[in-house]
């Protein structure tokens, strides 16, 4: 046989085995399709993270050269297990002049009160406790996501889209003891709920993940939003209308009145613990540097990347662009309440957030785009070459965001 009659009956094998392998998979159930695409995409984010952790020099965590354990356990993480050893601070930390300095009030308290139970319950050290809950709340999330772009999508669809969530350029922070993985299960439970129109089941859902990171503003005015568009179009027709009845416009009122509640628990809390009204605002603005502005650190970033003119123009385009963005016909298939939690959640980063790196990692609560993404092309190829770049992009978050290096003028760039 020739070299390349050779190497043609490797190939053809490889490709037998890769089908038959392929239909083996597709035989499973579907939490275990599922688990396989998130199992195997936090392996590969694994792998990067021991790769550059072996180009980690010194920095203000550990020596360089760190293990993989140590290596994800850096950044926020350190605050949770400050969060676990002493609590929060009755009185904010202040300094010489007055100023508020960093302290876990910008934390929430859901991600590191179940770390400290399962502590508790099994002798662990916090931060491997921290490091399970986020491992376990990522998957489950993955499970949660599957079955939410199963009510807009087919099988196949739906696993390209867990897919497309699970290799995010940002994944990677779904295996680190960050609040993120919790966070996206509940935010993707509540927003099944909220599909489903089963109102009081979301209640405690939306209670939990308003406790877990600063979400509950844009997913109340969401929920909000939905009332009105649904009891004013109950009035217009006249007649009860049985998918819009009135007990389910009294539970969707309920739910929003809940959400907006607990979005605002956490600053009360800050404010009870410490006798300051804008305890949690303050500590929060402390990482940008000044006051909270609405809208003002947009046009501030516009005009350092762009300049004078296009730096102010620069917000106006991006929020017409991912308006324009919501009208395509793949995203019109994610449905009303998944198109409209992306625009009031990327309205609330407009308003309220500074852009700076961590931006690219607040981006994941808007992962049902990640389906529409999918329905854009029924390609293989296109869908396979948007996984492909994902990952690659995650070697360049993790290499340049997560790896500590300081910046020649001090200070460094946080994920």
């Amino acid at each position: 046989m020739s070299t390349v009659d050779s190497r043609r009956s490797t190939l053809g094998s490889a490709q037998a085995a890769v089908a038959r392998a392929g239909g083996v998979v597709r035989r499973w159930p579907w939490w275990a399709q599922v688990s396989a695409i998130y199992v195997a995409a936090r392996l590969v984010s694994a792998c990067i993270f021991m790769a550059a952790a072996l180009h980690q020099g010194t920095n203000p965590w550990f020596p360089a050269i760190p293990d993989y354990w140590n290596f994800i356990n850096i950044w926020d993480a350190r605050w949770y297990g400050e969060v676990i050893a002493n609590g929060y601070p009755t009185q904010l930390p202040t300094d010489a002049l007055g100023n508020v300095q960093e302290n876990a009030w910008a934390f929430y308290p859901l991600f590191p009160a179940l770390a400290r139970g399962l502590s508790g319950l099994t002798g662990m050290n916090p931060a491997a406790s921290l490091t399970i809950i986020a491992m376990l709340s990522g998957w489950a999330a993955a499970l949660v996501v599957y079955v939410l772009f199963r009510h807009k999508a087919a099988h196949g669809a739906a696993l390209w889209g867990v897919a497309f969530f699970a290799t995010f350029p940002v994944s990677a922070v779904l295996q680190v003891p960050y609040a993120e993985p919790l966070t996206l299960l509940l935010l993707a439970a509540a927003l099944l709920l909220v599909i489903r129109r089963q109102y009081l089941w979301a209640m405690p859902v939306v209670v939990l993940m308003c406790l877990s990171r600063p979400v509950g503003v844009p997913f109340a005015a969401m929920l909000g939003i939905l009332f009105v568009a649904r009891l004013v179009s109950r009035m217009r027709q006249g007649q009860p209308n049985p998918t819009h009845s009135a007990v389910e416009l009294v539970r969707l009122g309920a739910l929003t009145g809940v959400a907006g509640l607990s979005a605002l628990a956490w600053p009360a809390a800050a404010w009870a613990a410490t006798g300051d009204i804008e305890a949690y605002t303050k500590t929060e603005t402390v990482w940008r540097g000044h006051d909270l502005v609405p809208f003002r650190p947009w046009f501030d970033t516009g005009v350092d990347l762009f300049g004078p003119v296009l730096g102010v123009l620069a917000p106006f385009v991006f929020v017409a662009l991912f308006a324009t963005m919501l009208f395509l016909p793949p995203v019109v298939r994610l449905g009303v309440e998944m198109r409209l939690w992306g625009a009031c959640y990327m309205g609330y980063l407009v308003v309220f957030l500074h852009p700076q790196t961590s931006t690219f990692r607040m981006l994941l609560p808007l992962f049902p785009l990640a389906l529409g993404a999918v329905l854009l092309s029924r390609s293989r190829a296109y869908r396979g070459t948007v996984v492909a770049m994902y990952l690659l992009l995650q070697m360049v978050w993790i290499v340049w965001l997560w790896a500590w290096a300081q910046l020649p003028g001090g200070g460094d760039y946080p994920p």
